[in-house]
């Protein structure tokens, strides 16, 4: 059964002359005819049924009609959400983005790509990095935009788009606002609060421990909010990356002796062959005025 076949048919059904529908449908008469032959044999039965100058449905075409006007409109809306999606008018784009990436960098990056393609929308997962690798190897994510301390599988394509660096988050007031960087021993005797969500974690304690840095830590959340506000209320410092605090007030130095930063990056699957969405999503990642 193909999609001509019905539609010189329903052509028939409608105008109920042979001639009227093969001009309709832009084809010669005996060419409709062999269609609507074709598909009578496909379905097992005569649609049509022709006396001299008329011509009309038999049972099985009653029957069959609405079922092929159906398939016919389902087809040609099919055809339509292609057209669209390829001329990024809806298409969808499966985005993962690491849950402890800054918001407000990230944020003007997808206002300007909205502004140039508003037909893209943007599906957004937060995760770890290792929720992350697994929804993209699994097919559910198309791209990602984080950063990890261990290297990615090899099957991955990683674009660097920028460094940032570790900094220690504190209160006004606090005495690490007179100092230009903190070095490991700065820590010691510090109330930590721990950032359960960051990918970082383990690798900062061991830098800092392999330093001599003796501090508590005190409290530990997964998010970053109530990071940000038990800080802001004095309860201890933490590490943050440099462009993650959002609570206005909030101070941050840098980790010096050593400094301690990650690469965040583009990461898609290597091979897949990518959509039109995702292809102008990863050049509008490139083009951007990522900070430096």
């Amino acid at each position: 059964m193909e999609m001509h076949q019905i539609r010189y048919f329903l052509a028939v059904a409608e105008t109920l002359n042979f001639t009227k529908a093969a001009e309709r449908c832009h084809v010669t008469q005996p060419a409709l005819s062999r269609a609507i032959q074709q598909l009578e044999a496909e379905v097992g039965g005569l649609l049509l049924r022709r006396e001299r100058t008329l011509t009309h449905l038999t049972d099985l075409g009653r029957l069959m009609r609405p079922y092929l006007e159906q398939i016919l409109r389902q087809a040609e809306e099919a055809k339509q959400q292609a057209k669209g999606f390829l001329k990024l008018e809806q298409a969808e784009l499966r985005l993962g983005v690491l849950n402890s990436i800054g918001p407000l960098n990230f944020t003007s990056f997808l206002g300007s790509f909205h502004h140039r393609h508003p037909g893209i929308r943007l599906v957004i997962t937060e995760g770890s990095p290792q929720r992350l690798v697994e929804l993209m190897q699994q097919g559910e994510l198309e791209v990602a935009i984080m950063a990890q301390p261990v290297a990615f599988p090899e099957r991955f394509h990683v674009e660097p788009l920028y460094t940032e660096r570790f900094m220690v988050a504190f209160p006004p007031g606090h005495k690490f606002a007179k100092l230009d960087g903190i070095r490991p021993a700065d820590m010691n005797g510090q109330a930590y609060v721990r950032r359960l969500a960051c990918e970082y974690r383990a690798y900062i304690a061991d830098t800092l421990t392999s330093k001599g840095a003796k501090y508590e830590v005190s409290y530990q959340s997964e998010r970053e909010d109530w990071v940000q506000t038990m800080i802001m209320a004095g309860l201890g410092v933490t590490s943050m990356p440099e462009y993650s605090p959002v609570l206005p007030g909030l101070m941050t130095r840098p980790y010096i002796e050593p400094e301690i930063k990650r690469e965040v990056s583009l990461v898609t699957v290597g091979g897949r062959r990518h959509s039109p969405a995702l292809a102008a999503f990863v050049k509008a990642v490139k083009a951007f005025a990522w900070p430096k």
